[in-house]
């Protein structure tokens, strides 16, 4: 018998460049999805405050909460979509000035992924501010240029989204699944 070998796909890019939105509507499309891990971390309590008081923490808990995501879905059957991956958090620390920690620089070279990497494109057009994503324009590019090359870095091609609305991105997607 043969069974498929799981395909676990990730959204990345810039801050504010609809990954969510795409996420959503994958989700709506049937497409087995996992949340943006840091979204979720700074909605907590003393979220907002560990991402601006200690970066070097919040990386550490956004590789722990990415592990626990990756580990919950790796035996499943068919595509997973998730929004940000382990090299985001390499781009995370290189943005902010940081040192990548060994054990997340062993993270993003033992845990794969096997699906495409679709990378949203910083989209002016797009952007807004919002509780959680603080950066303005620059800092939005800025950081998508930092996880680019991160993932460039651990051997992945990110595949650019169009600059294009919802339904040709899922088409997009949904070809490269």
């Amino acid at each position: 018998m043969n069974q498929l070998v799981p395909r676990h796909a990730v959204l990345t890019g810039a801050p504010g460049a609809g990954k969510t939105t795409l996420l959503d509507a994958a989700a709506a499309a049937g497409i087995a999805t996992s949340p943006e891990v840091a979204r979720v971390l700074l909605q907590q309590p003393g979220g907002m405050a560990l991402r601006t008081g200690d970066p070097l923490g919040f990386a550490e808990a956004m590789l722990e909460a990415h592990i626990r995501e990756f580990e919950r879905r790796e035996g499943e059957v068919g595509p997973v979509l998730f929004d940000r991956g382990f090299p985001d958090v390499v781009g995370f620390l290189d943005v902010s000035g940081l040192t990548v920690p060994k054990s997340i620089d062993a993270a993003c070279r033992r845990l794969r992924y096997t699906g495409p990497i679709l990378r949203a494109p910083a989209w002016a057009e797009i952007y807004a501010q919002d509780a959680e994503r603080i950066q303005d324009w620059d800092q939005a590019v800025a950081s998508d240029e930092a996880v680019t090359a991160a993932w460039r870095r651990y051997g992945y091609e990110p595949i650019d989204l169009p600059l294009a609305g919802v339904p040709e991105r899922l088409k997009f997607l949904q070809e490269r699944l």
